[in-house]
């Protein structure tokens, strides 16, 4: 048995099951963001309500603090946060782009200054894949660049260039027994070079792949054309992840293609802010006046912790006077909307009626 099964198809979408040594993951699947060990305002507890199968770990950010001693002494990853489902941890590319003016480019990796007091640290294919093999997660994403946006075509080339040889070096790396490896393909928005680069990453060989350096600041339509290109490059007996997409429009969108695993911080971002997610991914603020006195739930028929016990009435309450209860329902809401809209396209590639579901979603 392989890593990685098509129970189902419809079209490009697949309906499938991921094995890894903590369990089995349902496919599609949405995976909520716990950066520094923790989703945003959510027990694990509640995760485990909300029939969470797996979450994200941020490598750049755990490395930091509270640092890999720390997380060794404590058992590894899932120990110190008290999680026994499987977490898939990113490489710390990402994080390392965002810190453009704090960075430095090498063959190896990239010298860079913490974002936190200034401290000079080195960070590479070697040194990443040490992380996430001390973190013990259960899927392990190789060290990439990811190319900022806008960038021009031979910019694109020479960040994808760097990303294959820190990819190829990621993939020499030992990790624990159980531990899965995810290459990245990247290319920014130019199609020829999402498909070489694609190319390269499978014939370096990995357990699943993903697209990156999307939802970067391109446009909706130029992050399709970058799945568009990269997919039929990929294994059709590997997972494939879009990271760090998206809205629901997006999600739907995606697994049309043949995309299988998501994450995105949205959900939880949007409920701090006072924002809910409902029916077709449209998002109502419970900030406004007009819910002063509204006392039906965020929405009508969901089974959420927050819509079964409170109205809207109640949680523009809390946000006008500042608890944080009504972050926290706002958050499990979304939350629930987004690891249920997974749950109903697994049902709809069952049964044959995804192309109803996505006719539901288009704008």
């Amino acid at each position: 048995m392989g890593v990685f099964e098509v129970k189902h198809r419809c079209g490009a979408a697949r309906r499938g099951v991921l094995h890894t040594r903590r369990g089995d993951i349902q496919t599609p699947v949405f995976m909520p963001v716990g950066t520094r060990g923790s989703v945003k305002a959510v027990s694990p507890a509640e995760l485990t309500e909300l029939q969470t199968q797996i979450i994200l770990g941020n490598t750049y950010h755990l490395f930091l603090r509270p640092g890999l001693e720390i997380i060794a002494a404590a058992g590894g990853l899932h120990r110190f946060i008290a999680w026994d489902r499987p977490i898939l941890t990113d490489s710390g590319g990402f994080q390392v782009f965002s810190l453009a003016n704090l960075r430095k480019i090498t063959a190896d990796g990239v010298k860079f200054a913490s974002h936190i007091d200034g401290t000079r640290f080195f960070l590479g294919p070697v040194e990443s894949m040490h992380i996430q093999r001390t973190l013990d997660s259960d899927i392990v994403m190789a060290f990439d660049e990811c190319t900022p946006y806008p960038a021009t075509f031979a910019q694109a080339l020479n960040s994808l260039e760097i990303t294959t040889r820190w990819e190829r070096m990621s993939r020499e790396q030992p990790l624990n027994d159980g531990q899965l490896r995810f290459g990245i393909v990247q290319g920014s928005v130019y199609p020829e070079l999402r498909r070489r680069s694609a190319e390269s990453i499978v014939g370096i060989g990995f357990d699943g792949y993903a697209i990156g350096g999307v939802s970067v600041g391109e446009s909706e339509s130029e992050m399709m054309l970058a799945v568009d290109a990269a997919v039929p490059c990929l294994p059709e007996d590997s997972p494939r992840y879009l990271m760090g997409v998206g809205t629901p429009r997006q999600i739907v969108e995606s697994v049309a293609r043949g995309v299988d695993m998501f994450d995105c911080v949205l959900p939880t971002r949007l409920g701090r802010h006072g924002g809910a997610y409902v029916g077709s991914g449209e998002t109502i603020s419970l900030k406004a006046a007009k819910f002063a006195q509204d006392f039906t739930p965020i929405e009508e028929g969901c089974s959420c912790y927050a819509c079964r016990n409170f109205t809207k009435a109640y949680i523009r309450h809390l946000l006008n006077v500042g608890e944080i209860l009504g972050l926290r329902l706002l958050t499990l809401h979304n939350l629930h909307y987004y690891l249920n809209l997974a749950s109903r396209i697994r049902t709809a590639l069952e049964d044959g009626t995804f192309p109803l579901l996505r006719e539901q979603f288009q704008n």
